[in-house]
């Protein structure tokens, strides 16, 4: 569940870096490689940082 949360606040924070990036004029296509690589980007860190604990 938490790894859902993580996601739904790391969507909203793409949503925000590309909303500022049309504001300020970026083409189009830098916004969206941009969102792209920060969504990879947010998928490795919440399965890094959500990852259930190795049984020993």
């Amino acid at each position: 569940m938490s790894f859902l949360i993580y996601l739904i606040g790391f969507a909203i924070l793409i949503g925000g870096v590309a909303w500022a990036l049309v504001t300020a004029g970026v083409p189009q296509l830098y916004v969206l490689i941009t969102s792209v690589i920060l969504l990879g980007v947010g998928i490795l860190t919440g399965v890094a940082r959500t990852r259930g604990k190795d049984p020993s």
